[in-house]
Order: C-alpha cells, then sequence, then structure tokens
C-alpha cells in the first residue's frame, strides 16, 4: 500500500513538474556564458523586450515611420532602413567595402580538351592590403565577356591550403554552444581544409583528394556549354565555420581570416562570408572575360545563406541561394511544422552565423521586427531564385512561400514580380545537377532574354510533401518534383 501511495505521489509530482516546465516559455538557458558585446557603427537598437509581439511579417513597403512606399525614390530609402536593422539584428554590422582589391594571377591553364581556361588568382585588400583571398576563375576559351556563376564550396585549384581551428568542443550535437568556452576535452588539433569538406568534421585518418581544374571543369562541363564563367572560392578563407570561443568568451573565429583587421564590427560567419563574395566582385567586374553586370553567386545550405545574404546587401549580384534551412530563404514566423529548422535551433546550435543580437529572441520570434523575406526584397529587381528540394525536411515550402509573397510588393514596384523565382526539385539536402540546370535556365531567361519553357513559382503541395516524405522514407526515392 505504501508502495503504490509513494509511486502515485512520485507520479503526481512528475505531472506537476512537466506541466510546470511547458509554460516556461522556450528560450537560452539562464547558464549559457554570453558573448562579449563589441560595439559598432550601428548604435543600439530596441531589444526583444523593448519590441511589441508582431505575428505578421513587417511590411517591406511600409518606412520605419508608417509611410507607405510607392515610388522608387522611397524605395532607396526603405532598402537603407531594412539593411541597417538587418545588419544589427539578423548577421551583424559588416565593414565598408575596402576599395583597394588588387588580384594577381598565379596560374593560368586550359582544360577541357583546350575548350576551357583556368585562372587562379590571388586577391589583396583591406587595411595595409594584408587580407588576402584566392578565387578560381574558369572561362569558355573563346567568346565572352561570360555571366558568371561565383560559386562558395571548396578550395579552388591550386589555393593555398590554409591552417583551420578545430570545431568547438560541443559543436554539431544538438548541444547549446554557449554553454562551453575553451577548447574542451573533446578538441583537436588545427587541421588544412584542402577539399571543400569540413575539415575539422572530417573522420580522423582521412584524406580528400584536392580538386583539379580538370575534374572541376569536368564536372561542370555544362556550365561552360551555356556560355557561363564559373569562379569559385572558399568561405572558410574568409571566416572559420567553428563555435569554438576563447576563454573570455569570444568566439575564436575573431581571432583569424579578415576579423582582426575589423574589430568594431560584431559580423557573424554568414556576413564574413558574404563579405568575402563582394571582394570576389569587386576584382571580377575590372575582368574582361566576365560581364560585370550578370554576377550570380550560389551556394548550398550554410553558403546559400550566405548568398542570400551577398545578394542583399551587394547590388551587384544576383542571388541564388540553394536549400537553406533554418535563417534561410524561409520566413522565421512560420517555421517549424515537418521538423523544419527554427530560430530557436539556429540560436542553439549556430549563433556563430549570425549577429548576436539575434540570440535574446529565441523564444521571442513574433518580436522580431524584420524577417527572413527582407532579404529577398532587398534584392529587386535583381534577378533571385531560390532552389529546394521537395524532400529536404529543415526547410518548409510553407515558410518560403511566406516569404515570396511578402517580398513580391518590392519586385512589383519595379514592374519585375516575374525575376523573383522559386524551383523545388526531386531530391533532399543537396546541390544536384537538377538545381544547375535550373539555375541556368532561370538566368537565360532574366538575364539574357531568352525563352524558357517552364515557370519558376510553383510550390509542392500538402499532399506532394507527404508523398515525396513517405517514398523517401521507404528507400524508394522521392516523389516527382512539382509540375511546372
Amino acid at each position: 500500500m505504501r508502495v503504490g501511495r509513494r509511486l502515485w505521489i512520485l507520479l503526481v509530482a512528475g505531472c506537476v513538474l512537466a506541466t510546470a516546465q511547458d509554460a516556461v516559455p522556450s528560450g537560452p538557458d539562464p547558464r549559457e556564458i554570453p558573448l562579449p558585446r563589441i560595439k559598432t557603427p550601428l548604435g543600439r537598437l530596441p531589444g526583444a523586450k523593448e519590441l511589441p509581439v508582431r505575428r505578421e511579417l513587417p511590411d517591406v513597403m511600409a518606412m520605419n515611420d508608417g509611410t507607405k512606399v510607392t515610388t522608387r525614390a522611397q524605395w532607396e530609402k526603405r532598402r537603407e532602413e531594412m539593411k541597417r536593422s538587418l545588419a544589427y539584428y539578423a548577421i551583424g554590422a559588416m565593414p565598408p567595402p575596402p576599395g583597394n582589391v588588387k588580384g594577381k594571377e598565379l596560374k593560368s591553364e586550359m582544360v577541357l580538351d583546350g575548350t576551357v581556361r583556368y585562372r587562379l588568382v590571388h586577391l589583396t585588400f583591406g587595411p595595409g592590403e594584408k587580407l588576402a583571398l584566392d578565387i578560381g576563375i574558369f572561362t569558355p576559351a573563346t567568346g565572352g565577356p561570360f555571366p558568371a556563376i561565383i560559386l562558395q564550396g571548396g578550395p579552388s585549384p591550386g589555393a593555398a591550403a590554409l591552417p583551420r581551428l578545430p570545431q568547438g568542443p560541443n559543436q554539431g550535437r544538438g548541444q547549446d554552444v554557449l554553454m562551453m568556452v575553451g577548447p574542451g576535452p573533446a578538441a583537436v588539433p588545427p587541421v588544412s581544409d584542402r577539399a571543400g569538406a569540413t575539415a575539422s568534421t572530417a573522420p580522423a585518418g582521412r584524406s580528400f583528394p584536392a580538386p583539379t581544374a580538370e575534374s572541376i571543369a569536368s564536372q561542370r562541363a555544362d556550365v561552360f556549354h551555356r556560355g557561363y564563367a564559373l569562379v569559385m572560392f572558399n568561405p572558410n578563407d574568409c571566416a572559420e565555420d567553428t563555435t569554438l570561443r576563447n576563454e573570455d568568451g569570444s568566439w575564436a573565429f575573431r581571432n583569424t581570416r579578415f576579423y582582426p583587421a575589423y574589430p568594431g564590427y560584431d559580423w557573424g560567419i554568414l556576413a564574413g562570408w558574404a563579405w568575402g563574395a563582394s571582394r570576389v566582385a569587386d576584382y571580377l567586374v575590372t575582368d574582361p572575360a566576365i560581364d560585370k553586370t550578370k554576377l550570380i553567386i550560389t551556394g548550398a545550405s550554410r553558403n546559400g545563406k550566405s548568398s542570400m545574404v551577398a545578394a542583399a546587401f551587394d547590388e551587384r549580384l544576383m542571388g541564388a541561394p540553394v536549400v537553406t534551412g533554418g535563417g534561410g530563404i524561409g520566413a522565421y514566423r512560420f517555421a517549424g511544422p515537418r521538423h523544419s529548422e527554427t530560430l530557436d535551433m539556429m540560436q542553439k546550435k549556430y549563433p556563430n552565423w549570425f549577429s548576436p543580437n539575434l540570440h535574446e529572441f529565441w523564444g521571442q520570434v513574433e518580436k522580431l521586427p524584420f524577417d527572413e523575406h527582407w532579404f529577398l526584397a532587398l534584392a529587386a529587381p535583381r534577378p533571385f531564385l531560390a532552389l529546394e528540394g521537395i524532400t529536404d525536411t529543415i526547410s518548409l515550402p510553407d515558410a518560403v512561400l511566406h516569404s515570396f509573397q511578402a517580398a513580391q510588393p518590392a519586385y512589383a514596384l519595379f514592374g519585375s514580380k516575374d525575376r523573383l523565382g522559386v524551383n523545388y526539385a526531386n531530391h533532399g539536402h543537396a546541390f544536384t545537377a537538377e538545381d544547375w540546370t535550373a539555375m541556368m535556365d532561370f538566368f537565360d531567361m532574366s538575364l539574357r532574354g531568352r525563352t524558357i519553357d517552364r515557370g519558376f513559382d510553383r510550390f509542392p503541395t500538402e499532399a506532394e510533401l507527404d508523398e515525396a516524405a513517405q517514398k523517401a522514407g521507404a528507400g524508394r526515392g522521392s516523389a516527382p518534383a512539382p509540375k511546372k
């Protein structure tokens, strides 16, 4: 009898505790070790405690004072308001363009049976011209100037392999990375990033073959056949993708690459990669083989997020981000269903990618004074294409749809609604040949005036998502991509 009574008490206590825990709003663990604040030129904007709950997506066509944007002149002012808010809350304050980018050709060779030229170019820039970035440029051997696809991926063939910091002690484990500082017991020695994989996540003892100009040209022969140039650089040469922290709580990535040259900026890793893409653009607009009016920035997953950022903040770039997931194309306010990534998940696992001011909105997403559709709207009227996978569960199509609908008024102002596109392909979290084809089709249509027999405005239905998930779970691949 006493045993039964004790069990009942324990069960009741457990239910009360669970109810109490459920009643507590989600948010950062109070035991987190905070990041030291960096004073930036942006000053201070209202925090989550000072902002109202706003369940609807913040209007891209309403000025901060409530004035409706109806002219292009007003839009330019609104763009500056939006860029300041996104820099402060979403990605961190970036330094201004250095204005002194120079390029030195280190290597040149003909590949793909002499039909493609490859050049390795070493860029220098920044204070005292002490910053550097190696980029690889592939162009068809004849003709030009060519529209260029700028790919954020692995290192360019022949590029110098820079040493890499190790991962944070609990990085990649689904844990709150702000709970620890220092290397921790699981840290590994610095490694070199030689093949485009995140080197610190590679299994011990495993090596990757370094890419060659010939192998890359063969893999992407379709790009050159269709009259595009391909430019590639390693984003980890701009900002190291690690949650490792110094003993004072600051991010270790701020000790390397571009960051020591600009101590008065709190830019996160995505902004560091986007800023690097703009330095690539600084050089490309001087290259006679490249059409400086047709520069397309792309990349997958986290590189897709930074491609979105780069296209929003640099008016020379057209965006083609791939499978961006949380913190990418889809609106934060609508993410979460179907196991998609949310703001809370991003701030738990990868706060190093974003502005440090975004962290306080963990559990308070409806207080955000912006949402991800602002990045899309800032690209207007330039062509912008989101490349998604129908079985990529981290990105919710409904959240992507809300972003597109809320960004469309900016494109409508310029009469260019067809320049904002989306393509759902038959895959999961990947960057596939189908995505490359869709990307070139879209930019052939929107940049080169060519007729393309397909649309870029079709979202999958709930039934299509269910069917795709069921087939993928059964090991039979995914359902057909949505009809165009």
